[in-house]
């Protein structure tokens, strides 16, 4: 039989090559580079040719082998190689199919502030008027263009395929190792974000190419930036010539070759299947189960389900994104087996309790979706996804009592992981879970006492013994508890309880519940603690005033990541990890003493967001994540070491140290001559507190404290 002559270079070629390997109609693939070969392996029927082609080159090889069609899938950006590959088909006398990106960009949001354009060219343009950074993603074969502007290349930062040539061409143009991202994409949203803040970007310049190419992801992280884009717009759109999707290449190489091409593929179904009872399953949900080839969830969901619903699914316990994406790739590579019948589509419905977009492991799947997608369109299989939500047991609740939840604030225990703690940190497994439960519990009743109304869901009876015993210690007596016991289960109940009577509950399994606080008290939105709210010991503790300065120079954000070395009694993490939730502080020490007091307060504080670090820096610092803030109120002499290692972690790390021995004051004084810094500020603090001698108040001095503030600057010299 003859072959189909296909040139290669997206992710829709790819699949076009897995269908006719599939269908058995031999192909011969022509890709420019060696990364090519990497992503497009030969197989039965599948030959590859590596290197680019001229004009001539292709008008030969069609001439001198035996090809059915011509299929240029090509990227859309290569205009000269399609109109070679379109004008050789046609001194050949062979049919040409241009196939296009589905999903193309009319249906792609375009939100923030996009620049576009017609050429590359005129990209280089505008950006000789900008400033900052720029974040290149329009691959290597015309970066000469921006790097024959030496103001310019000064400025780049280039994502281009992790390939040799790719390497070398950034390499010729005078770029360094610090300005080059090898990556493959397409990247997630939250990805190009973590870029561009990494690299402190001013302004992204991408090719308008469609969805399989990323293009909506590089836009919302932009956008959510406030970054600007500037936009090469697709050349296809003013191309006169036809193109077709993918489908319709498929349908017009059946009709010339008579064979069926029968691509698999894959939709994931995220499913919210409510509290459990049957009564509450939604139509929607109910349907994607009976239909499903795949049913997968925690084990206690699938046992749930209805045996006459669906016999022929397989079913899978589990419930972990990574596992479940796992398994799809391998059952992936088997469906090629299975599509060779009638059946090539296959419907995998995922099982998650209550409401998918509520405290739902459908979260982490939604996220590591793009990338598995990717993988599976690697196989030749073409994935989408859906959405069925659920009922949550809060809506439910709130239904049953008539107590609205819209003002409420809205709390999770159950399923909340503590995996993602270091081992190293506890002895005993157990007593760390039991310390992080602990610490939940003890936030929950922090936020019952400044909420009037609070909606908690729990893991179970132990949650809710704990908190009623939180809300007890609290002085928090008066505090309405209405537990919803197995809610849509036969075995229902609802309660209606004080905090005392909590330590009397024996049932066990699931609950929710709703506290109301009539008497709460309205929190105060400073941070600064007085120094008697820390249990302290012997171990030396950053006072109240200096505190609140320290924390103020740090200048932290939601997101932040605090390094608190030299912790003490963890008295600088406590008061930053009670700014935000989101905030994540480690607390590094070194003394056994001060690592049980640094404990005990976050517990006080009911702080989860509070990783206690054994060690000394900096070596303890080496395995930790990136940081983007570090306060430094004890290094053992070992200053200028630490922030070597911080600057190499980040070079646009905020640093506030403290001192107040004349050692550490002259260690101060050399960072400033070893590092490049900016924003430096240095300031001597001072505090008298009154003490009463009989009917006086005589004013004492607390020891002057020195604290140097500054942010990193990033320079290839900055450390000397």
């Amino acid at each position: 039989m003859k072959q189909i002559l296909l040139f290669s270079g997206t992710t829709e070629g790819r699949t076009l090559a897995e269908g006719l390997e599939t269908a058995g109609i031999p192909c011969k693939i022509c890709v420019a580079t060696e990364y090519g070969r990497e992503v497009m392996k030969e197989g039965d029927g599948i030959t590859l040719h590596i290197g680019r082609l001229n004009r001539e080159e292709m008008l030969d090889m069609m001439r001198q082998e035996e090809f059915l069609a011509v299929v240029d899938a090509t990227h859309p950006f290569a205009t000269e190689v399609s109109e070679n590959i379109r004008e050789s088909a046609a001194k050949a006398g062979l049919h040409y199919l241009r196939l296009r990106r589905e999903n193309e960009q009319e249906n792609v949001e375009k939100t923030g502030n996009l620049i576009f354009v017609k050429s590359q060219k005129e990209a280089v343009e505008r950006l000789s008027h900008m400033e900052g950074k720029i974040l290149l993603t329009t691959g290597s074969k015309e970066l000469p263009l921006y790097c024959n502007n030496a103001a310019l290349r000064e400025r780049l930062f280039v994502r281009v395929l992790p390939g040799e040539e790719s390497i070398r061409i950034c390499k010729e143009q005078g770029l360094l190792g610090r300005q080059i991202i090898a990556m493959q994409g397409p990247f997630s949203k939250e990805l190009n974000v973590a870029v561009l803040k990494q690299f402190d970007i001013s302004c992204m310049v991408t090719k308008e190419s469609g969805e399989t190419g990323g293009y909506p992801e590089k836009l919302a992280a932009a956008a959510e930036l406030k970054i600007p884009v500037i936009v090469i717009e697709n050349p296809e759109k003013r191309s006169e010539g036809a193109s077709m999707t993918l489908r319709e290449v498929e349908k017009t190489l059946e009709k010339i070759t008579g064979k069926t091409i029968c691509l698999p593929k894959m939709e994931l179904i995220l499913a919210g299947i409510g509290m459990g009872a049957q009564g509450l399953f939604t139509v929607e949900v109910k349907d994607a189960i009976k239909n499903a080839d795949y049913l997968i969830g925690a084990k206690r969901l699938l046992s749930s389900l209805p045996e006459n619903w669906n016999t022929k699914a397989k079913k899978q316990p589990l419930y972990l994104a990574e596992d479940i994406f796992s398994y799809l790739l391998e059952e992936g590579k088997n469906s090629v087996k299975l599509s060779q019948g009638e059946k090539t589509a296959f419907r995998v419905v995922l099982l998650f309790s209550g409401d998918i977009g509520f405290y739902s492991g459908a979260k982490k799947v939604r996220e590591a979706y793009p990338e598995w997608k990717s993988a599976m369109e690697l196989q030749g299989i073409q994935t989408s996804i859906r959405f069925c939500p659920g009922i949550s047991s809060v809506s439910y609740l709130s239904a049953k009592c008539g107590v609205s939840y819209q003002d409420a604030r809205i709390l999770s225990l159950h399923g909340r992981s503590v995996a993602e703690k270091r081992e190293s940190d506890y002895t005993d497994f157990t007593e760390r879970v039991s310390y992080l439960r602990n610490s939940e519990i003890e936030k929950a009743a922090r936020i019952v006492e400044r909420e009037k109304i609070t909606f908690l869901i729990t893991s179970g009876l132990s949650d809710v013994k704990a908190l009623g015993e939180a809300l007890v210690r609290r002085g928090l007596l008066d505090v309405r508890m209405t537990l919803g016991y197995q809610l849509s289960y036969p075995e229902e109940k609802i309660l209606s309880i004080e905090p005392l009577q909590c330590e009397k509950l024996t049932d066990e399994g699931l609950y929710t519940c709703i506290l109301e606080n009539e008497k709460c008290r309205t929190p105060i939105l400073t941070h600064g603690l007085p120094d008697d709210d820390f249990i302290r010991g012997k171990v030396p503790m950053t006072k109240e005033e200096v505190r609140e300065i320290c924390l103020c120079k740090l200048r932290l954000t939601e997101d932040a990541m605090l390094y608190d070395v030299g912790s003490g009694t963890g008295s600088i993490a406590v008061e930053a990890g009670r700014l935000s939730e989101k905030l994540k502080v480690y607390a590094i020490e070194r003394k056994i003493e001060a690592l049980t007091l640094i404990r005990e307060n976050c517990k006080r504080h009911g702080l989860s967001n509070v990783e206690v670090i054994e060690g000394e820096a900096p070596e303890v610092l080496e395995k930790l994540p990136t940081p983007t803030h570090a306060f430094i109120g004890g290094s053992n002499g070992r200053l200028k070491e630490t922030l070597k290692l911080l600057y190499k972690k980040n070079p646009k790390l905020r640093v506030v140290i403290t001192a107040v021995t004349l050692e550490t004051i002259a260690e101060m004084t050399e960072v400033l001559r070893e590092f490049r810094v900016t924003e430096q500020e240095v300031i001597q603090i001072s505090v008298s507190r009154a003490k009463t001698a009989g009917k006086y108040h005589l004013m004492q001095a607390e020891n002057p404290v020195y604290l140097m503030s500054f942010q990193f600057r990033e320079e290839e010299s900055a450390v000397s």
